[in-house]
């Protein structure tokens, strides 16, 4: 945590300068930051209550009322008729209003096109990419997050995301970059239709987790490569994903589910349990280097379903 404080804090005072929000005026106009953000959100929320900004913007009431009767001044906004109290009248937004704003915009946009750019080819859309992964995570809180099915460029990345994963946290390194590899890979060169999905759990474009199931034959389905990144762990991920996978699993018809894990996946090992896997066989093994414990796990899909977790 001590990190991430650092790291937000150095961002903040990066992002001021980049995005020139530290001049007393905005855009070299007559407004400030916090009176140009009130002005867009005028613009954008129409008609809309004082007390509706204060809340959006985390303003003081005070300013908000003080910001918006000098809007009234110069005739951009005007309040329309309602309820004495001055937070219950609807402002709008006046042709005066919507000149300024519109040039401010274009403004505004001007300048984080030049910066972008300043980035060079890719820097933009990079950057971009990764704020909206963060915007994510401040505007959703801990939630905010889906899950999606297979796409195009999934494999490459979960092989990624997992094998440097594994290795951070275990120290299983090539051997098990080179499993998840003739993993992904067999599962797109031989993919079934209604048969197999792979499901991604993602917020902001970011993924946050994933798991395969697999043909196995035999009636037998296979589910693969639970993941769920370490940051997003106890959001209820990677029960979820396991749950789309055992409905899968059912709908498509397989009498029973797989599963091949490791004991010193605790959390994985709970997830299974939970869902009404049960473990069937262990065996120890040296295929990442230092001995490990593998186990196999199952759940009879004839079975009902267990109660769905509160």
């Amino acid at each position: 945590m001590e990190q991430a404080i650092e790291q937000f804090r150095a961002f903040n005072r990066a992002h001021t300068r980049f995005a020139a929000v530290l001049a007393p005026r905005y855009m070299d106009s007559e407004l400030g930051v916090a009176e140009a953000r009130l002005l867009y959100e005028i613009a954008g929320r129409q008609p809309v209550l004082a007390i509706e900004l204060q809340d959006a913007l985390g303003l003081d009431a005070g300013y908000v009322s003080r910001a918006v009767k000098r809007f009234e001044e110069r005739g951009w906004v005007a309040r329309e008729r309602g309820t004495e109290d001055a937070r219950r009248r609807p402002i709008v937004l006046l042709p005066a209003g919507r000149t300024a704003f519109d040039a401010l915009d274009a403004t505004t946009r001007a300048h984080s096109r030049r910066q972008l750019e300043s980035l060079g080819p890719g820097g933009g859309p990079l950057l971009g990419h990764h704020l909206a992964a963060a915007r994510a995570l401040i505007e959703g809180g801990p939630g905010g997050w889906t899950i999606r099915t297979l796409r195009t460029g999934d494999m490459g990345a979960i092989a990624s995301r997992q094998a440097i994963f594994y290795a951070e946290h275990y120290g299983w390194e090539r051997p098990m970059e080179l499993l998840l590899g003739d993993v992904t890979t067999g599962f797109l060169r031989d993919f079934k239709p209604g048969r197999e999905q792979c499901w991604v759990a993602e917020r902001g474009g970011e993924m946050l987790g994933s798991v395969m199931l697999a043909d196995g034959g035999g009636g037998v389905a296979k589910l693969r490569l639970l993941y769920v990144e370490g940051h997003a762990r106890g959001l209820g991920i990677g029960d979820a994903l396991v749950r789309n996978c055992i409905a899968f699993a059912r709908d498509a018809g397989y009498a029973r589910l797989d599963l091949w894990t490791h004991t010193i996946l605790a959390s994985a090992r709970r997830i299974y349990a939970a869902q009404g896997f049960e473990l069937v066989d262990s065996a120890s093994h040296t295929m990442f280097g230092e001995p490990v414990m593998g186990e196999t796990w199952s759940l009879d899909l004839s079975r009902d379903a267990p109660p769905a977790t509160p």
